[in-house]
C-alpha cells in the first residue's frame, strides 16, 4: 500500500537547525492517520556536532511520534547510558529530550562524548544520528616575549597573531590602544590565519599598539595578544623592488575542499610599488556569480563548490617592475548526499513494496541497512524482506513484517542516516479532506481540489462534478497522485460543487467540495514615475478594480521596505502623498494590493532633483602674467546633470566683495585658462547650474596678484558737446578699476579745431570723467581723443571723435510761410528753410505755433491755446490737424536746435470752412393729446457754420416694434418748437431730429414718445427706451452715457465697432444698472459707431450714434504759472491764510479755541463726485474751452468729434507737440502741446465746436 502524500525529502546538512527537520517530519506525519497504529518516526533531534556552552545546561533532544507513543533510550560512546544513575540527567516527560544540569555543579567537559537516542514501540524502533557532543572552549594566550620590529622603508613586514586553539575557532580582527580597527588597504591586510601583511612598510606605520584580538562567539568572550611595536627606519633612496609572494610560499600549493562549502584561496605578495593582485583558472572560467573577491583582491571566494569546480587557481601579482604568480590545485570532495532517501511504506497485507536508499559522494559512499537499529545481518529474519545493495525488496507481506529500517551512507568525509518503516495494515478508505470544504479562486488561475485520504491497500481515486454528474476527464483536468484536482485555468463556470469517491477492496467512501472563482484583482492606475524637486509635492495613484466579495488591502512600500515613520507621508485610498520631499524619500514605490485570494503590485521610481551642491576644492596651477588655470571638484548634481559652471571673480585691490562674471564652461568640464588683466588681486568662485537652478557659490580660491602694465584700452564713449556758446565740455567714460592696469591712472585730453591747420592742445588730468574746454567759437566741429595713462606708460593711440564746442540761439525767421487750407479740421502750411550757417547749432526742426482767433459762427470771451507741432529735421511743410470748423487761426514758424528756438517768423492768419453741425443739443416731446405731440428742441453746442434748417423724421412703432412709414418735415433755423398733429391715439413715434448747415446735416438725436388713448389720461410708456446717448471720446478710450425709461433694475450693454465695417459689433456688460460706461482700448484717429440695449428686452436698444476718437497728437502745453486765473486764486489762498492766522492769534490771546480743520467733504454734493477712469464713476473733468466742471446730467455732444469723411487726408505730414516727433517722410507719431493766453472778447464766442483734440484733452 502507498499513503496518501508522497512528500519528497531533501538532505540538509548538519549545520542546520533541527527545526527543518521537524517541519519536514510534521509533513509526513499525515501518511498513516495518528489514530491507526504505526511504528516511530524520529521528529526532532539536536545536531550532529553539537558545541555546548560550558556555562549553561546541556539539552540533547530526541522527539518521536508512533502508535502506541514511542519509548526512549540513549548510548553514549556506543555503549547504554542509564540516565537513572546521574542525578544529573533527567529525561522529559513523553519524550526522549536529555537535560543534563551543568548549572547546579556538574561540568561538561564531563559529557563530552557522541550520543545516539532509540524510540522503540510493539511495531519497531527509529534511531537518531549520532550527536557529538563538545562544549566550546575559549582558552586565553600564552605568555610571549614580543621584541619590536625594527623594519626598513619599503621592506615587507608580518605581525603574526597565532591565536590559541578555541572551539568554534575564533573571529581574529586588529585594533590599536584606542579600541579603533586598524585601516587596511591594498598596502596593509590581514590573511585568512589573523596575520597582519605589509607588503611595504612606510614611515607612518610606526606605532607602539598592534594588537590582535581574537573573539570566541559562543562563549562572547574576547583574548588580546600583547601589543606589537613596529618602527620604520627610512634610508634614501628607497629601492624599489618587484613582487615577491608571501602567502603561500612556493610556486604551488594543494587544497581539499567539500562539495557545498565555500571555497578561500588567499595570495598576499610584497614588492615597491605595491602590488596588484589578478586570478584566473587555468583551462576554464571562474564560474559566473559565485565568485567574489574579497580582502582588496587577495582572497579569490567561491560559494557552494561542487566537483566541477576541481582544477588549478592562478594568483598573479604585478607591479611596475614585474610579478609573481602561484598556482593552487583544488579538488573538491563530498561528503555523502542523497539521490533517493527511503521513504515510508504502507502495505496491505499480501502486498509487495521495497525501499530504496541511493547517496552519492566523493569518495563513492558504501550503503549498509539496519533493522530497528540493529544490523539487518544479525537482525531476526523476515521470510518477507530480501536485501539487495542499496534496496530492500518485500514480498507478501503479514503484519508481522512491520518494522522500521535504517540506511546508512557513509565515506570518509561524513555520513547520512534515514529512518524509514514498513506499516502493515488493513484499513478502508478514508478522506481526510474536511467535507464542503469552500475553495476560493481567482479566475484563469489553476484550482486545486484536496481529496486527501489514506487507505490499504491504496484507495483508486474519481472526480465528479455535482450531485449527478459524470466522472471528469480529460486534457482540462490533472489528476495528481495525492488525490488532489487540478483545473489548470478556472473560468467562470468552473464554479460548483465537485465530489470525490476513494474506493478500494475493502469499503468507498466520498466527499463534496465548493468551487467559487473570484474576479482578479486589478491596478487600473498604476503609480508613475516621477521627479520632484526638493522641498515640493508628490502623489503616487494606485486605483484597483476588485471583485466585490473580496476585501483589497493596500500596502505601500519604499525600497522594498516599510515606509518611514514620518508624518510627510500621507495614505489615501488610492494613492500616497509625501510632502515637503528631501533626497532621503528617492527611491522605489510599491503598491502592493492584497486580498485572501491575490495579490498584485506595481512600483514607480521617485527621482528627487534640487539645485547641484557647490563645487569644493577650487585650485590654481599655472599662474602667468596674463593667465591662470582653476580647477574644481564637482559637488552632487543631486539626479539633474549639471548643465555648466558659470566662472566669478573678484578684484580685491579695487572692488573688494564684489563679484564679476567672468566666464562658463560645459557642465562636464572641470578646468578652465582664464585670461587676466594687470594690475588685479584676482578671486575665483564656480557655480553649477542645472535644470533646476543655480548652486551656491563655491569658497572663493586663493588669491592671484597679477603683475602692472601699461594700459591696453582707452575710455570709451567720448564726446564733445559745448554747454555753452564759448565752450567744449569733453567727456568719456572712465576705465574700471581692473582695466587700469596699474597704479597712477591718468588721462591725457587733446583737441584740435577741425578742418583748420592748428596743432594739438593736450592736458593731463587726474582720474576723472570731464573737461571743459574754454573760450571757444560758437559750434564749430572739434578733433577730439582721449588718451589713458599710468605709472608704466601710455595705451595705445586713441581713436579721434568729432565734438562741437557750444550752441547759440538760431538768429532768423523762416520766410515766405504759406498756408493751404484742405478741409474745415485740415491745413498746410509751407515755409522757405533758413540758412544752416544762422542756426548755430544742430538743426532740430521746425515748429509751427497755431492756435483759434474765433469762431465765425459764435462769439465768446475765451482763452487762446497755442498748440505747437514740431517737425523734424530741414522740412519745408506740415499738415495741421484737428482744426475746427469756421474759425479764424493765425500761425508762425520757429527753427530750433540744441539751445532752442529762433525768432518767430511773422502771424499768418487763416480761415478754416464750414462743417457739419453737431447734434441739437435736446430734443424734449411734451403735451400729448389723442392725436398730436410738441417738440422742443436746443440749437447745437457746435453750430460749426451758419445753420440752414432742421429736419424732422418719425414714424410710429407697433407693438411688436415694427417700424411703420418713415414722414420727414424741413424746419427754419429759428425755429425751437414744433406742434405735431393729426396722429394716431395711443400710438408709439420713434422721432429722428438732426440740424444743417450749407456743407450737409449733422449728427442726429432720436426720441420716442406716446399719444394718449383717453383726453386728460396720461399714458405710461408702454415699452422701455433709451435716449440721448452721447458720447465724449479721448485718444484710446471713451465715455458713454444715456438716459433710460422703463422698469427698474434693466441690465445694460454697450455695442460698438468701427464706422463703415462690416465686421460684428462688439458687446460690453454695463456693471449694475448705472448709465453710463468707459469703452476703452480703442484706436486713435478712429471713427465708432455705438449703441445701447437693454438686457432681456429683446431687440430693443438704442439708435447708433457716431464719435470719433482723438488722434496721436500734441498735447496743450500750457505754462500755467502765467495764467491769469492762477496768479488770482494764488492770492487769493495767500489773503484767506493771512486772515486764518490773525484770527487765531485774536482767539488764542483771548483764551479760545479755533479748529484747524472742518470736516466739509461729509457734507460733499453726492452729485457732483468725482469719476474714476477705472470704473466709469462721474468725475470733474475740464472742458478744453470754458474749463467748468462736468456736473452729471451735462453730458458732451455726441458729435464733438469731426466725422472721417470730412477730410481724405492722411495724418503722414502732421506735425508733433513736445514729446512727440515726425518720421523722415513725415509721418505722425508724437501728440500734441499747446499754450494758453489770454484774447479779448470778440462777441459771443459760447457756442463754438471744439476740435477733436479738445474733446480729447477734456478726458485728460
Amino acid at each position: 500500500m502507498q499513503p496518501k502524500i508522497m512528500m519528497k525529502k531533501k538532505s540538509i546538512s548538519a549545520s542546520k537547525a533541527s527545526l527543518v527537520l521537524f517541519l519536514c517530519q510534521m509533513i509526513s506525519a499525515l501518511d498513516v492517520p495518528l489514530d491507526l497504529s504505526q511504528p516511530p518516526t524520529i521528529t526532532q533531534q539536536s545536531p550532529k556536532d553539537y558545541i555546548v556552552d560550558p556555562r549553561e545546561n546541556i539539552v540533547i533532544q530526541c522527539e518521536a511520534k508512533g502508535k502506541p507513543p514511542p519509548s526512549f533510550s540513549w548510548t553514549r560512546n556506543g555503549t547504554h547510558f542509564d540516565i537513572d544513575k546521574d542525578a544529573q540527567v533527567t529525561m522529559k516527560p513523553n519524550s526522549g529530550t536529555l537535560v543534563i544540569n551543568i548549572m547546579n555543579g556538574g561540568k561538561a567537559e564531563a559529557y563530552e562524548g557522541v550520543y545516539q537516542c532509540t524510540a522503540r514501540n510493539e511495531r519497531g524502533a527509529a534511531i537518531s544520528n549520532n550527536i557529538v557532543i563538545r562544549p566550546s572552549r575559549s582558552p586565553l594566550w600564552t605568555k610571549e616575549k614580543l621584541e619590536p620590529n625594527q623594519v626598513r622603508e619599503g621592506d615587507s613586514l608580518v605581525l603574526h597573531c597565532r591565536p590559541p586553539v578555541g572551539l568554534p575557532s575564533p573571529i581574529i580582527f586588529w585594533m590599536d590602544n584606542a579600541f579603533q580597527r586598524l585601516p587596511q588597504s591594498e598596502r596593509v591586510s590581514q590573511s585568512l590565519n589573523g596575520d597582519l601583511y605589509f607588503s611595504n612598510v612606510q614611515p607612518e606605520d610606526t606605532r607602539e599598539d598592534y594588537i590582535c584580538y581574537a573573539r570566541f562567539n559562543h562563549t562572547q568572550t574576547i583574548q588580546q595578544k600583547q601589543p606589537i611595536s613596529v618602527k620604520v627606519f627610512s634610508t634614501r633612496p628607497v629601492t624599489e623592488r618587484q613582487p615577491v609572494l608571501l602567502t603561500p610560499t612556493g610556486s604551488t600549493s594543494t587544497k581539499v575542499e567539500l562539495r557545498g562549502n565555500v571555497l578561500l584561496l588567499e595570495c598576499i605578495a610584497a614588492g615597491l610599488p605595491t602590488p596588484v593582485i589578478r586570478w584566473i583558472k587555468e583551462g576554464g572560467e571562474l564560474p559566473a556569480n559565485r565568485t567574489f573577491f574579497e580582502n582588496f583582491k587577495k582572497t579569490l571566494k567561491i560559494i557552494d563548490v561542487s566537483e566541477a569546480d576541481s582544477g588549478n587557481y592562478k594568483c598573479i601579482a604585478r607591479n611596475p617592475l614585474g610579478s609573481a604568480h602561484h598556482v593552487i590545485s583544488v579538488t573538491v570532495k563530498a561528503a555523502p548526499y542523497w539521490i533517493t532517501a527511503p521513504r515510508n511504506l504502507v502495505l496491505s497485507p499480501g502486498e509487495d513494496g521495497t525501499l530504496i536508499c541511493r547517496a552519492n559522494g566523493n569518495p563513492k559512499p558504501s550503503i549498509s541497512w539496519l533493522a530497528n537499529g540493529v544490523p539487518i545481518a544479525i537482525a531476526p529474519e523476515d521470510p518477507s524482506r530480501k536485501v539487495d545493495g542499496d534496496t530492500i525488496i518485500f514480498s507478501h507481506v503479514q503484519e508481522r513484517s512491520s518494522a522500521v529500517y535504517q540506511c546508512n551512507a557513509s565515506n570518509e568525509y561524513g555520513y547520512l542516516l534515514a529512518n524509514a518503516f514498513v506499516n502493515v495494515l488493513a484499513e478502508p478508505p478514508r478522506i481526510l479532506t474536511p467535507a464542503n470544504k469552500l475553495y476560493q479562486v481567482i479566475a484563469d488561475s489553476p484550482a486545486l481540489l484536496d481529496c486527501a485520504y489514506f487507505g490499504s491497500p491504496k484507495p483508486e481515486i474519481e472526480w465528479f462534478k455535482g450531485v449527478k454528474g459524470s466522472i471528469l476527464r480529460g486534457s482540462e483536468y490533472i489528476f495528481h497522485d495525492n488525490g488532489t484536482l487540478e483545473i489548470p485555468v478556472a473560468q467562470k463556470d468552473s464554479t460548483g460543487a465537485y465530489t470525490c469517491v476513494a474506493r478500494n477492496k475493502l469499503g468507498k467512501i466520498q466527499n463534496e467540495v465548493q468551487l467559487e472563482i473570484k474576479d482578479p484583482t486589478v491596478i487600473i492606475k498604476q503609480p508613475e514615475y516621477k521627479v520632484i524637486q526638493r522641498y515640493g509635492q508628490v502623489s503616487f495613484e494606485c486605483i484597483i478594480k476588485h471583485d466585490s466579495t473580496l476585501l483589497p488591502t493596500v500596502i505601500w512600500l519604499k525600497d522594498n521596505d516599510e515606509l518611514p515613520d514620518d508624518e510627510r507621508f500621507l495614505v489615501g485610498k488610492d494613492n500616497l502623498t509625501i510632502m515637503n520631499v528631501t533626497d532621503k524619500d528617492d527611491g522605489t514605490y510599491t503598491c502592493i494590493v492584497n486580498t485572501t485570494l491575490d495579490s498584485v503590485s506595481a512600483s514607480a521610481v521617485l527621482t528627487v532633483v534640487a539645485r547641484p551642491n557647490p563645487p569644493f576644492d577650487l585650485e590654481l596651477t599655472g599662474q602667468l602674467e596674463r593667465s591662470v588655470e582653476l580647477s574644481w571638484i564637482p559637488g552632487d548634481e543631486n539626479n539633474s546633470p549639471i548643465t555648466n559652471f558659470v566662472i566669478e571673480y573678484e578684484d580685491g585691490l579695487h572692488e573688494p566683495g564684489v563679484w564679476h562674471y567672468q566666464t562658463e564652461v560645459p557642465g562636464t568640464q572641470t578646468t578652465v585658462q582664464l585670461k587676466l588683466s594687470p594690475y588685479v588681486n584676482y578671486s575665483f568662485r564656480v557655480i553649477a547650474v542645472n535644470e533646476i537652478g543655480r548652486s551656491q557659490p563655491s569658497e572663493p580660491s586663493e588669491q592671484y596678484l597679477t603683475k602692472s602694465a601699461n594700459p591696453d584700452e582707452n575710455p570709451s564713449n567720448v564726446q564733445g558737446i559745448g554747454s555753452e556758446p564759448d565752450n567744449l565740455v569733453i567727456t568719456w567714460e572712465s576705465l574700471k578699476g581692473f582695466q587700469s592696469n596699474g597704479p597712477g591712472l591718468q588721462y591725457k585730453v587733446s583737441w584740435r579745431q577741425k578742418d583748420v591747420d592748428d596743432e594739438w592742445t593736450s592736458v593731463i588730468v587726474a582720474n576723472v570723467s570731464k573737461y571743459i574746454v574754454s573760450g571757444t567759437p560758437t559750434f564749430v566741429p572739434y578733433e577730439i581723443k582721449v588718451q589713458a595713462l599710468n605709472d608704466l606708460g601710455y595705451a595705445p593711440e586713441p581713436s579721434e571723435v568729432i565734438g562741437h564746442s557750444g550752441e547759440d540761439l538760431p538768429m532768423v525767421a523762416p520766410g515766405n510761410v504759406q498756408v493751404h487750407v484742405i478741409n474745415s479740421t485740415l491745413a498746410k502750411v509751407h515755409w522757405d528753410p533758413v540758412p544752416l550757417k544762422t542756426v548755430r547749432g544742430h538743426l532740430q526742426g521746425y515748429k509751427v505755433y497755431y492756435w483759434k482767433v474765433q469762431s465765425l459762427s459764435r462769439r465768446s470771451r475765451r482763452h487762446v491755446e497755442k498748440k505747437i507741432l514740431t517737425f523734424r529735421g530741414n522740412k519745408t511743410f506740415g499738415m495741421l490737424p484737428g482744426l475746427e470748423p469756421y474759425s479764424t487761426y493765425k500761425l508762425n514758424v520757429r527753427v530750433a536746435n540744441g539751445k532752442g528756438e529762433g525768432p518767430a517768423s511773422p502771424d499768418k492768419v487763416f480761415r478754416t470752412p464750414e462743417g457739419v453741425p453737431s447734434s441739437p443739443s435736446f430734443l424734449k416731446i411734451t403735451n400729448p393729446t389723442l392725436d398730436s405731440l410738441t417738440l422742443e428742441w436746443g440749437s447745437p453746442t457746435h453750430p460749426n457754420g451758419v445753420l440752414t434748417s432742421y429736419i424732422l423724421k418719425f414714424q410710429p412703432i407697433n407693438n411688436t416694434h415694427e417700424l411703420g412709414p418713415l414722414v420727414e418735415i424741413r424746419i427754419p433755423a429759428n425755429e425751437s418748437s414744433l406742434i405735431l398733429k393729426n396722429l394716431n391715439y395711443s400710438t408709439r413715434y420713434k422721432f429722428y431730429f438732426n440740424a444743417q448747415t450749407s456743407v450737409g446735416s449733422g449728427n442726429q438725436i432720436t426720441e420716442e414718445a406716446v399719444t394718449i388713448m383717453d383726453e386728460g389720461k396720461m399714458v405710461q410708456p408702454l415699452y422701455p427706451r433709451i435716449r440721448n446717448v452721447t458720447t465724449a471720446a479721448a485718444e484710446t478710450y471713451a465715455n458713454i452715457s444715456w438716459e433710460y425709461e422703463g422698469p427698474d433694475h434693466a441690465h445694460f450693454y454697450v455695442e460698438y465697432g468701427v464706422a463703415g465695417s462690416k465686421e460684428d459689433w462688439k458687446k460690453e456688460i454695463v456693471n449694475g444698472s448705472r448709465s453710463f460706461f468707459v469703452l476703452k482700448g480703442l484706436t486713435p484717429g478712429t471713427a465708432y459707431k455705438v449703441r445701447v440695449g437693454a438686457e432681456g428686452l429683446s431687440g430693443f436698444r438704442s439708435s447708433e450714434d457716431v464719435f470719433e476718437t482723438g488722434p496721436a497728437m500734441a498735447s496743450r502745453q500750457v505754462d500755467i504759472a502765467t495764467q491769469g486765473w492762477f496768479i488770482g486764486l494764488m492770492c487769493a489762498v495767500a489773503l484767506l491764510i493771512l486772515i486764518l492766522l490773525i484770527v487765531c492769534f485774536i482767539r488764542r490771546n483771548k483764551g479760545g479755541k479755533y479748529p484747524v480743520k472742518e470736516k466739509e467733504d461729509a457734507h460733499a454734493d453726492p452729485e457732483i463726485q468725482p469719476m474714476k477712469e477705472d470704473d466709469g464713476t462721474f468725475g470733474e473733468y475740464s472742458d478744453a474751452e470754458d474749463h467748468k466742471p462736468l456736473k452729471k446730467g451735462s453730458r458732451t455732444p455726441s458729435d464733438r468729434t469731426v466725422k472721417k469723411e470730412d477730410s481724405d487726408d492722411s495724418l503722414v505730414d502732421y506735425g508733433e507737440g513736445v514729446n512727440g516727433q515726425f518720421n523722415e517722410d513725415g509721418s505722425f507719431i508724437g501728440q500734441y502741446s499747446g499754450k494758453k493766453e489770454k484774447e479779448p472778447a470778440e462777441g459771443n464766442e459760447s457756442s463754438e465746436a471744439p476740435s477733436p483734440v479738445n474733446a480729447m484733452n477734456s478726458f485728460v
